[in-house]
């Protein structure tokens, strides 16, 4: 389990084994749980650790298919 210790860009980038412009802009869209100090991006590990978890359990979810269009 992650700590409550702060991350940057880099250190998430890392973790999640993507590149830092695909971190930065999951980060500006939202889609990370982030928050900026100045100009830098900053994670709290937890929330990464809470958010990796929601994916997983996301992606584990059947999906419903739409029938009649």
């Amino acid at each position: 389990m992650l700590t409550d210790e702060i991350l940057t860009l880099q250190d998430v980038a890392d973790l999640l084994k993507v590149g830092m412009k695909t971190a930065y802009t999951m980060a500006q869209q939202g889609k990370l749980p982030g928050f900026k100090v100045g100009q830098q991006w900053r994670f709290q590990a937890s929330d990464i650790g809470a958010w990796i978890d929601a994916q997983k359990a996301a992606a584990r979810k059947p999906r419903r298919r739409r029938v009649g269009r």
